[in-house]
């Protein structure tokens, strides 16, 4: 376990190392199986953070994100957080001004990450199989930037799936009601 433990660290700290010594504005730690972001990260990407554009922390064991992630890593345009165990996303995501692209499909929430409506660049949300019943549809609908979100595989409650497509004139995928996500 602890060898184990100890070669995903290695991994990250060689992920970490690379992004800084190529100048690369990509942070990529998928399937590091992380638990949470590792603390030490923020201390050796501290002269970099504003150059990093997009961090994938896809099919990790994440249950949660802090608010010193989001305000480290304020310049972000890309953040994959596909296949955790996220349930909710810190206030702080709102500092994420210039983000266009969050992906949080294959996670668990429950209920919509409303912080997201209150970021203007946003133009693409995934929330694919998740848990989500309701979802803000006015607030969606008055984004400014947004073609695009994917609530497909959610268990949508009706009203949503009234009320939604007069309002929102972008793209709003849904499932037939009842619809399962295919296994992996």
């Amino acid at each position: 376990m602890l060898r184990k433990m100890g070669e995903a660290v290695a991994r990250v700290a060689r992920k970490v190392n690379e992004t800084v010594e190529s100048g690369s504005d990509t942070l990529d730690l998928a399937e590091c199986k992380l638990v949470s972001f590792p603390v030490g990260i923020y201390k050796v990407l501290r002269n970099v953070t504003d150059q990093i554009h997009l961090i994938t922390l896809a099919n990790n064991e994440l249950k949660a994100l802090t608010s010193k992630f989001m305000t480290t890593f304020c310049q972000l345009r890309e953040l994959r957080l596909e296949g955790n165990f996220l349930h909710r996303l810190p206030n702080e995501v709102s500092t994420l001004q210039h983000l266009k692209a969050i992906d949080l499909s294959r996670n668990q929430f429950h209920d919509f990450p409303e912080q997201l409506t209150t970021l203007p660049a946003l133009e693409n949300i995934n929330l694919e199989e998740n848990e989500i019943v309701d979802v803000p549809v006015e607030k969606l609908a008055a984004m400014p930037a947004l073609p695009l979100i994917n609530l497909r595989f959610n268990p949508l409650n009706a009203e949503v799936r009234v009320i939604a497509p007069p309002l929102i004139k972008f793209d709003m995928l849904m499932s037939p009601e009842g619809a399962r996500a295919p296994p992996p």
